[in-house]
């Protein structure tokens, strides 16, 4: 059995069982984590995946699990020990003005700078209520560079705001084509196997070194600035998944 979309999902939920698909994102803000754990539970294959549902939702998940590409330094916050032993980190290495990303928030506006993460400590003694959020120290010289990988599709451009250090389009942003190298390709690849991603869109800033940092990815992102249109790339996502119920299917019954 297949299940497409949230309706058939809340339809047959109870007729679901061990080798049935489900073909979806789960849509429901209270419920997604308890329907997910449940899903997997009881055998029931997620498409996209559920690990990749739940970093599209969180930065936080995201630099907890994805780690490993990010920034070294990258911390999440999660209460205020956390950040007075990151305070005594990032001043054993000099590192001065720091970027904090608020959970949730898409587009660039739940980015903040601060200028010493000393400044950014007072802030969060009146604001509790802010955790979790990752940290990070700022960086000036990279360029910030959007992937987008569906199936046999890939297509980057590099995303530039002079006027403010969010490159995000939605605050100001502008684009211009840029070629991904194999080096670019295999490190966006990597990631989005380890997070079992179908497709993706990926942000990542490649430093005048040559070297790269993940900044964030998500399953779903718009196609501003992007050679595709938003309806040619739902069409690919969709024939992704469809491909892959297909082949999982199969396999599940060849080894019946």
């Amino acid at each position: 059995m297949i299940a497409r979309g949230t309706r058939e999902l809340k339809a047959g939920y109870s007729k679901l069982s061990a080798d049935d698909i489900f073909i979806g994102t789960v849509a429901s803000k209270y419920l997604d984590q308890a329907i997910m754990i449940d899903l997997m539970e009881r055998g029931i294959v997620c498409l996209p995946s559920a690990i990749s549902q739940a970093l599209t939702r969180s930065k936080v998940t995201q630099a907890r699990l994805l780690n490993k590409w990010m920034h070294p330094l990258t911390r999440v916050i999660t209460r205020r020990i956390d950040l007075l032993d990151a305070i005594n980190d990032y001043s054993k290495v000099g590192v001065g003005p720091v970027v904090t990303k608020e959970d949730h928030k898409h587009c660039g506006h739940g980015i903040c700078r601060w200028d010493s993460i000393e400044t950014l400590y007072s802030c969060m003694g009146l604001n509790e209520h802010l955790y979790p959020f990752v940290l990070q120290p700022y960086m000036e010289h990279f360029t910030d560079i959007r992937v987008i990988v569906c199936g046999d599709y890939t297509e980057a451009y590099q995303r530039i705001n002079p006027h403010n250090f969010r490159s995000n389009l939605a605050v100001g942003g502008k684009t211009q084509p840029h070629q991904l190298s194999y080096k670019e390709k295999n490190f966006c690849l990597d990631i989005m196997n380890r997070g079992n991603f179908p497709y993706a869109h990926i942000d990542i800033l490649v430093l005048d070194d040559g070297g790269m940092y993940l900044s964030e990815i998500a399953l779903n992102g718009g196609t501003k600035g992007a050679m595709i249109d938003q309806k040619d790339l739902n069409q690919k996502k969709k024939d992704v998944l469809e491909y892959l119920a297909f082949t999982i299917g199969r396999s599940k019954q060849e080894m019946k």
